[in-house]
């Protein structure tokens, strides 16, 4: 059976930062999220929706599609993450 721990870590803190985000922050969320999918889309073409959907509902992950949804939470934290706390530019040295 793959390893779901780190996946599970990122979902649990995903919904964590949910449960406090505002209505607004987690829109805000899905409108950086869906610019991110439409650029990669531009560049690499259109993601495949039904075998992703499968995938987030399978009963039995393989690692490939753990380790994809594992990236896929990391990256909603991230974004999510800021959103809460509030960007900061990032300063060059």
């Amino acid at each position: 059976m793959p390893d779901l721990n780190r996946f599970q870590q990122y979902l649990k803190l995903a919904d964590q930062l949910a449960s406090f985000a505002s209505k607004e922050e987690l829109a805000e969320c899905a409108r950086l999220l869906a610019i991110n999918i439409a650029h990669y889309e531009s560049v690499h073409g259109a993601l495949p929706l039904d075998e992703t959907l499968q995938m987030a509902y399978s009963e039995e992950p393989n690692q490939a599609q753990i380790d994809l949804m594992t990236r896929g939470m990391e990256t909603m934290v991230g974004v999510l993450g800021g959103i809460v706390q509030g960007f900061e530019p990032k300063q060059n040295h």
